[in-house]
């Protein structure tokens, strides 16, 4: 039988970059206790633990077995949760801090992007009963081989969220940099929003275009059991923004935001065979190797061939051009050459789907930059361009503002944003 409120709270490395903000963060956690509630708390790395720690590895090998990653990269999780638990303990509550193994999180076999498969909650279901706060690593799992795996870039997101659905919590409150949600980063446009409420549908979007306040992945499972997120900062008592179901005001906001994504690569394979079956065995490899692709261009055929070029995250290029090189070289097509000059603008809104004219607009507003554009694609409630990294900036504020996103504009109506960590 439930008893108090449960509260899941996660606390990116940000908020947990030195001793004085794990200490901080130790007194909102025993706050949050004393307020009445359970707490269950997920940590990432501290500060820019992470980054650290990938080159360690690559100062000793080109190429770390991705088993060997994961060994490494869960460490920074581990040290921690145990900081926080200690700094807890100083304030007087009790604190147990586990990793992702020992709360039983259950992952698939891959290695560096692993998939959550079960969450055996008991033991965090025990400790909680002993009135205890319970402290979680972020960002890891075992597979069923017993190894330690990792969750991919923002994990400790979904750690979270499949916390608190295991769970049956009442909310979770995801911990940043900043106060919430906004219309465009803030970083590049000044004049940015901060929204008070975004649907799971726009915030996935706006999450997998670049939006980096929260992974992709842990929005999907939060629509899916419709668990409530409340994306705030852990420097500020204020509200954030709450990611939750379509609201019927929301339908009205054509466009909520703007999202810029950088590290992005174009590769194309020059003279693919035009036969059927021949961008299926180019992808149906690439799927295989865990690489995402993104946007799709092929050419018109041309004396029996033709240029196919696709875009990837540039963490996923060394794998991508491993298998188009043999691929393009199986099927007898040409050379396979990157860009990595390039940059992903998007504008996502519910409102899309039903007002006409949106894109027009944007392509508008980037033509009056002189900004040409390589690459479109679009969907029910987005519309994505692939242009120079270099104009990237300036044309996330010429369509800012050419759907008057900024504060000053329409002040009576609650705008809908993306943000960053």
């Amino acid at each position: 039988m439930r008893r108090n409120k449960l509260i899941v709270q996660k606390y990116g490395g940000s908020s947990v970059a030195n001793p004085e903000r794990i200490k901080r963060v130790a007194q909102r956690v025993v706050d949050t206790k004393r307020s009445g509630a359970d707490v269950v708390v997920v940590v990432s790395a501290l500060g820019d633990t992470t980054d650290e720690l990938l080159s360690l590895a690559a100062q000793v090998s080109q190429n770390p077995a991705e088993r060997e990653l994961d060994m490494l990269m869960a460490t920074g999780e581990q040290v921690s949760v145990a900081l926080l638990a200690m700094a807890i303990h100083e304030l007087g509550e009790d604190a147990v801090s586990f990793t992702g193994a020992q709360v039983g999180i259950l992952t698939d076999g891959t290695h560096t992007k692993a998939r959550i498969v079960d969450i055996n909650a008991q033991r965090l279901a025990g400790e909680l009963a002993k009135r205890r706060i319970v402290i979680v690593a972020g960002f890891q799992g075992i597979n069923p081989n017993q190894d330690i795996t990792t969750l991919g870039r923002g994990g400790s997101d979904l750690t979270a969220v499949a916390l608190a659905k295991a769970l049956q919590a009442d909310v979770c409150e995801i911990f940043t940099d900043v106060e919430g949600v906004y219309t465009a980063d803030p970083r590049i446009v000044p004049e940015a929003r901060k929204l008070a409420a975004i649907s799971y549908d726009e915030m996935l979007e706006m999450a997998s275009l670049g939006a980096q306040v929260m992974q992709a992945r842990s929005i999907f499972v939060a629509k899916r059991f419709d668990i409530p997120i409340h994306v705030r900062s852990s420097f500020s008592l204020r509200e954030g923004t709450m990611i939750q179901k379509s609201a019927r005001a929301m339908e009205d906001i054509v466009v909520s935001g703007v999202t810029l994504q950088k590290d992005e690569a174009k590769v194309t394979i020059r003279d693919v065979p035009d036969r059927p079956g021949m961008a299926a065995e180019i992808f149906r490899e690439l799927a295989a190797k865990g690489v995402n692709v993104d946007m799709i261009v092929q050419n018109v055929s041309r004396e029996g061939s033709t240029d196919l070029s696709f875009t990837v995250v540039k963490s996923d290029l060394p794998a991508t051009l491993r298998v188009t090189r043999s691929v393009s070289h199986r099927i007898g097509a040409g050379e396979v050459t990157t860009d990595e000059g390039v940059a992903k603008l998007s504008i996502v809104g519910i409102g899309m789907r039903s007002h006409s004219g949106i894109a027009a607009k944007m392509f508008e507003a980037m033509a009056r930059e002189r900004i040409n554009i390589e690459m479109i694609s679009t969907s029910e409630i987005k519309i994505s361009c692939v242009i120079r990294k270099l104009h990237a900036e300036r044309a996330v504020r010429a369509v800012h503002r050419a759907f008057g996103l900024s504060r000053s504009a329409v002040p009576s109506r609650k705008l809908l944003a993306t943000s960053r960590r």
